[in-house]
């Protein structure tokens, strides 16, 4: 391992070098942690999520605006994937870490240019106080315990450093209720039915809703989460309500529109389908006072 990075772990980790990442010990097994492994573990998945997820212009610079110049940094992206947030960025940090748990995934952020770390996103290896920026992208609706994996990110952040979260579900737009829930039930047995999803065959449909824990309905994250666990952590958290297709105009404090499917969901559980707590997704920018 190079110096730079073995000076930021914690005394005392043992890690077995597999080539093209470290492996740090699993503490915490769960259903949804092998569900994680195995889907971004399956390689044709892994390419495809890397090809398609999170590319979109929108996305790129919601992230550039929020992030700026990676220039000379040390960033750690929690729950990296295949190495979707730094295959969007130009600019080279000093040090990229990528954490997740898929070996698979994992090979693809090192080609990526990370230095990749299969760990536990509740007991990382890492020292207090390391990173410059700390990203989770779609991941903490993957976890177990949201609030947990959130906490032990934001240990990680230097004062005066970011700490950056997209693509997680909001709670409230998910809560859907009534003929809605009907529905979002039933797309699961339509699915059986047809053999896939709209996008997905069945079996990778399985996992992959299998390993989203919290993009449930009635689940997914609120600005509550993120406010009760960052600011007594000496944060000043920003979040911003959005629908995926817009850019930085979600710093200004617009949301974009959903998408017909949503909208719908949102109005059969009598919800304004344009209000802020029916957006898809919580975006929150948080920094530590230095």
């Amino acid at each position: 391992m190079k110096a730079e990075i073995a000076s930021l772990l914690k005394p005392g980790f043992n890690f077995t070098d597999r080539g093209t990442y470290y492996e740090f010990p699993i503490l915490d097994v769960s259903e949804s942690l092998n569900a994680n492994a195995y889907y971004f573990g399956n390689k044709e998945w892994s390419d495809e999520y890397l090809k398609y997820c999170h590319r979109e212009p929108t996305f790129i610079d919601r992230w550039q605006k929020a992030a700026g110049d990676w220039s000379n940094k040390t960033v750690i992206d929690i729950g990296c994937g295949p190495g979707n947030i730094f295959a969007n960025f130009e600019s080279k940090p000093h040090i990229l870490i990528g954490v997740d748990v898929a070996p698979e995934s994992l090979k693809n952020a090192a080609d990526n240019g990370y230095t990749a770390i299969l760990a536990d996103a509740n007991h990382l290896p890492f020292k207090s106080g390391i990173a410059d920026i700390v990203t989770l992208n779609a991941a903490l609706h993957h976890t177990d315990n949201m609030a947990s994996v959130l906490k032990e990110a934001a240990r990680l952040v230097k004062p005066g450093g970011l700490l950056i979260t997209d693509h997680d579900p909001q709670k409230s737009a998910w809560d859907y209720k009534g003929a809605a829930k009907l529905l979002w039930n039933a797309r699961l047995w339509y699915y059986r039915i047809i053999g896939h999803s709209f996008h997905k065959s069945s079996e990778q449909q399985k996992w992959a809703l299998a390993c989203e824990t919290h993009h449930n309905a009635g689940d997914g994250v609120t600005k509550y989460l993120f406010d009760s666990v960052l600011k007594p952590m000496g944060f000043e958290v920003n979040v911003y309500p959005h629908n995926h297709d817009l850019g930085a105009e979600i710093f200004e404090g617009k949301h974009g529109k959903a998408s017909a499917k949503y909208r719908v969901g949102n109005l059969l559980s009598g919800r304004n389908p344009d209000a802020s707590k029916s957006a898809l997704t919580l975006m929150c920018v948080a920094k530590k006072a230095a």
